[in-house]
């Protein structure tokens, strides 16, 4: 059974992103387990407090990632970028011998009411996860645009072809995962 821990990169309530990552737990493969992994309470990032006991929520948040085989995160592009808690999430996850994210296979996924879909964020993404030797899915590309008309009020997926291409990528996170462990 691979295990995939999800992170929205949005802390905003209604989040397209958010609503996406929840689509994601709904098409799960066969042999996948899932669960959220939530950074709103993590302080900034502060090399003085990674050493000896980190914060409890640094420490929470960091148990939840070592327990999983893959990572799946669903943001959105700010500025042409990581958004900032995201990153932060990110950087505390990263240090250490122990960082939680060093080696997993990783994808990316992200929603936007713009046009262009979170291409730069996933770019972005990409020099991140070369420095942390993650092993990243390339294809399929998850990158929504428009959003707004792929998702009922509720927040609800209704887009086929969106669901469709979420399944493909987990599948593909999935199979990479396998792949990997047999190493």
């Amino acid at each position: 059974m691979i295990h995939i821990v999800g992170i929205s990169g949005s802390l905003r309530k209604g989040s397209y992103n958010t609503s996406l990552l929840k689509a994601a737990l709904d098409v799960l493969p066969e042999g996948v387990t899932a669960e959220v992994a939530h950074f709103d309470d993590l302080p900034m990032y502060n090399a003085d407090l990674d050493v000896g006991d980190r914060p409890d929520t640094v420490r929470r948040f960091r148990e939840v990632l070592a327990k999983a085989d893959a990572i799946l995160i669903s943001s959105p592009e700010y500025n042409y970028s990581i958004p900032g808690g995201l990153k932060n999430a990110v950087d505390w996850a990263s240090r250490g011998t122990d960082a939680p994210l060093l080696h997993k296979p990783v994808a990316v996924m992200g929603a936007t009411p713009g046009m262009w879909g979170t291409v730069r964020m996933q770019l972005a993404f990409k020099q991140v996860f070369q420095f942390l030797n993650m092993h990243q899915v390339s294809k399929p590309e998850v990158m929504v645009a428009q959003a707004a008309g792929k998702f009922d009020e509720q927040g609800k997926l209704t887009d086929e072809k969106t669901r469709e291409l979420v399944s493909r990528l987990l599948v593909a996170l999935r199979d990479l995962t396998l792949q990997l462990q047999k190493k």
